[in-house]
């Protein structure tokens, strides 16, 4: 069975990952994966499965650059014997689309974020996202707008959870020295509450709202805000004024990006994920669980089917920054966290391992 994922870069995120995990599926049952993006910082992992490599700017928004992708990737598929044509962003899924279709294989998409459209240009643009012969949507909340924004036949539709690596996430192999580094590095007392947001920096992740919360909190709590920025230069430095203004800049830390987020993770007494808008799934959600963290998260999207309120944490009014600092001050003083429950719970249903045998059975259904 091969395999083409199309996806316009190997850089860290959760397209990407989930990309790579699937990856690690096919090679493991003696398949080899094939990639179409223009690479990235994950790239050697993929390399390390002996996955092939198609490289070029198949993500390339350019609707000139839309027919040359399509004969690329019509090549790749015949001189490669590609069995299905599997599409996971919305740039790439076009010349996808056209080149599963001038080739006979079949189409299948993933639909990993959730589209806006406040107009019909851009609602026609998100809809090749819901041309799969099979649809694979990363949450229930996924599915319901696949199915208001489109009107897609939901037999068609496959809910698959993006997945935790339970091997990598788990707290007994992580050093206790590597949890100490990271506090030390970011200025940490043993005494102070560590306050994790991990995410891009980027507005809509919430940012502004977890400044306001930890002024609220007072100077015992510190906020780190672990992310790349990608290059918006222009919010961190609103992030900064806002901390300075506020008089809490020594209480607001952020490091750019993490490429150990298990001792991260594991470093902080709460996660927090306050997005404005809703996260498709929000893996980072089911990440703290899986090391043992209480999560708080805006009470809407994907969080809301992996957060156990009062069990493995709690949610709180999106936007509502005053309601997040009380939902901290509130976790922080619980007596009963089970970390092992919250552990189980994501081992159970959105453990990695489900991920990579559903979406086998996918391509399974797909050929059949």
């Amino acid at each position: 069975m091969n395999v083409l994922q199309i996806v316009p870069d190997l850089n860290a995120g959760g397209v990407e990952r989930t990309t790579l995990e699937v990856a690690e599926a096919l090679q493991s049952k003696g398949f080899t994966p094939h990639i179409c993006s223009q690479g990235g910082r994950l790239e050697p992992d993929f390399i390390k499965l002996d996955a092939r490599m198609h490289k070029f700017d198949i993500g390339s928004k350019n609707p000139l650059r839309l027919r040359v992708n399509t004969q690329k990737l019509i090549d790749i598929i015949k001189s490669e014997n590609i069995d299905i044509v599997h599409a996971r962003s919305r740039a790439p899924a076009w010349p996808a689309h056209a080149a599963a279709k001038a080739t006979n294989r079949p189409f299948v998409t993933t639909y990993h974020g959730i589209y806006n459209a406040n107009s019909k240009l851009k609602r026609r643009y998100n809809a090749i996202m819901a041309k799969g012969e099979i649809i694979i949507a990363n949450s229930k909340y996924t599915k319901r707008h696949i199915l208001k924004e489109h009107g897609t036949d939901p037999d068609i539709i496959r809910v698959i959870p993006r997945g935790v690596d339970m091997k990598i996430f788990d707290p007994k192999t992580i050093p206790a020295k590597s949890v100490d580094r990271f506090r030390q590095i970011w200025g940490i007392k043993p005494e102070e509450k560590l306050i994790l947001l991990p995410g891009r920096l980027t507005r809509w992740k919430g940012q502004i709202d977890a400044i306001q919360a930890i002024a609220k909190l007072g100077p015992s709590h510190k906020l780190v805000l672990l992310g790349d920025p990608q290059g918006r230069d222009s919010y961190v430095q609103e992030l900064k004024t806002l901390a300075q203004k506020l008089g809490i800049e020594n209480s607001v830390i952020a490091p750019g990006h993490c490429t150990e987020m298990p001792a991260a993770i594991l470093a902080s007494d709460i996660v927090i994920v306050p997005s404005i808008e809703p996260e498709a799934f929000g893996r980072v959600v089911a990440e703290a669980q899986a090391m043992g963290r209480p999560v708080i998260a805006s009470a809407h999207g994907g969080p809301m089917e992996t957060v156990i309120p009062n069990k493995t944490g709690d949610l709180f009014e999106s936007g509502n920054w005053q309601a997040l600092a009380s939902t901290i001050q509130d976790v922080i003083s619980w007596q009963t966290y089970d970390p092992k429950f919250a552990r189980t719970h994501i081992a159970k249903n959105f453990s990695k391992s489900q991920l990579q045998d559903k979406t086998l059975a996918v391509y399974a259904e797909i050929l059949r």
